[in-house]
């Protein structure tokens, strides 16, 4: 039986390498719609597997790995927790890891900032405030570079501005170069969201519903009868913070670790370029896998940092990468689970190609897709575990041909690796909804927004 097995995988492998139309739809990773579903669920032990792909009729010599020409189409490694080769195919090889990148940004992100680094976003005024009337004579001006920040976060910041006895601003609203809102990459259409959102009179109605609902993950139900409201006068701008202006507050993002998990649950191509950013773009991330995780120079090339464009790493590499990832996260109590997704359990990428699935709950893994670019390329990276105890970590990646078929192969090689050990078993595992929704914000108790921190009313 292990002997069927194996032939069966080594004819998935080979199927690979068969001639396959080219994709023709658009270029596209993974969505990057954040839905505000995630409720928490029991994650049942995987039934045993049922091979039901038993090898054709009249197959009797079976090629070995090392027979199959790569192509330029898969490289496959699979390994053991102490570095035992369970399956190798074309390790050295360059192949567009896809979104798969972001496993590599989010590493650089971890050692860079720290787990639970937060992103701020001030809010500043000019001119004077009369407490009487709740009004502020001059602007307000917000600054940050938060890769989260979102409408519900808004509305916290205009219940805070009303908590202080601000409910009218008699100037423009300015916003600073890199402020982006619900991951928008214009500053301009960033400042018109958050301007509509602050005023409950202009607020949409999709903000509403983030408002509620985010109070509502977090138990805060208390303070939901009166809307914050902050109504801004002027127009929108987008400029740098003025030198006479007065920080009043700073509003804190959910930790890295959260963030992370959002990101790659999803794909956010928006959030890992923002968050590449801050890490000094692709070249930065390529620096730091060269100098700290130790890639040879030649086996990395990085167009961004969310996996677009024409991006190169070995399978090899990218293990090394992953490896790393895992002794980084291990070191603040962390496991892969608090930012990847588990498949057919977490929202995003993998959860309906895993949902009725034997493996459900028993793969941690990122996924990666480019409809176009090499010909269609296609990723898997992460980590299985199986009856037998074992914990077994994998890249696949696959390009120049159909990303349906080469989904479907990687599934099948998982499936089988599993069944030779006796069947998949899921990790233990329970889903975060708060993780999901970014609610897990601060209000910078650092700097006590008081009346006494603006300018008196001139006389």
């Amino acid at each position: 039986m292990a002997r069927n097995r194996f032939r069966q995988l080594i004819i998935t492998l080979g199927l690979l390498l068969a001639p396959v139309a080219s994709a023709t739809a658009q270029e596209n990773t993974e969505a990057v719609v954040l839905s505000r579903q995630g409720t928490p669920v029991e994650v049942p032990a995987a039934p045993p597997v049922s091979l039901t792909h038993e090898p054709p009729v009249g197959v009797e010599d079976v090629p070995t790995l090392a027979q199959i020409p790569v192509a330029l189409r898969q490289g496959v490694l699979v390994e053991t927790l102490n570095g035992t080769t369970v399956m190798a195919q074309g390790t050295e090889q360059g192949f567009n890891p896809a979104s798969a990148v972001k496993l590599a940004t989010a590493l650089t992100a971890l050692r860079t900032l720290g787990p639970q680094h937060r992103f701020s976003t001030a809010i500043w005024t000019t001119g004077t405030f009369d407490a009487t009337t709740g009004t502020v004579t001059g602007d307000l001006v917000v600054s940050g570079r938060d890769p989260s920040f979102h409408d519900e976060h808004a509305v916290l910041l205009a219940r805070e501005l009303n908590r202080l006895g601000i409910r009218t601003v008699t100037g423009d609203l300015v916003v600073a170069p890199r402020f982006t809102m619900n991951f928008s990459p214009s500053s301009v259409r960033s400042g018109e969201r958050l301007y509509d959102t602050l005023d409950a009179t202009r607020r949409p109605a999709s903000a509403t519903r983030a408002w509620y609902e985010s109070r509502a993950a977090v138990g805060d139900t208390s303070n939901l009868v009166n809307a914050p409201s902050v109504a801004v006068m002027g127009a929108v701008y987008v400029s740098s913070v003025p030198s006479g202006a007065k920080m009043i507050v700073t509003h804190k993002s959910s930790p890295l670790i959260d963030i992370l998990k959002v990101l790659l649950c999803y794909s956010n191509n928006f959030m890992a370029e923002r968050l590449g950013d801050s890490l000094g773009g692709p070249d930065g991330v390529r620096r730091f896998l060269v100098q700290d995780v130790g890639l040879p120079e030649g086996e990395v090339r990085l167009a961004s940092t969310s996996g677009l464009g024409v991006n190169r790493l070995t399978p090899r590499g990218m293990l090394k990468i992953y490896r790393a990832l895992r002794e980084e996260l291990s070191e603040s109590g962390h496991t892969p689970a608090d930012i990847m997704p588990v498949a057919g359990i977490d929202p995003g990428t993998l959860e309906r190609r895993y949902r009725f699935s034997a493996g459900r709950g028993s793969i941690i893994a990122k996924t990666g897709t480019l409809i176009r670019t090499d010909g269609g390329a296609s990723a898997l990276v992460g980590q299985f575990r199986t009856q037998s105890g074992e914990t077994l970590l994998f890249v696949i990646f696959n390009q120049r041909g159909s990303v349906v078929r080469f989904r479907d192969a990687q599934d099948r090689i998982i499936a089988d690796l599993q069944a030779a050990r006796g069947g998949p078993a899921p990790f233990v595992y329970s889903p975060h909804a708060l993780a999901m929704r970014l609610v897990d914000t601060e209000l910078d108790p650092a700097k006590p927004a008081s009346k006494d921190e603006y300018e008196p009313i001139a006389n």
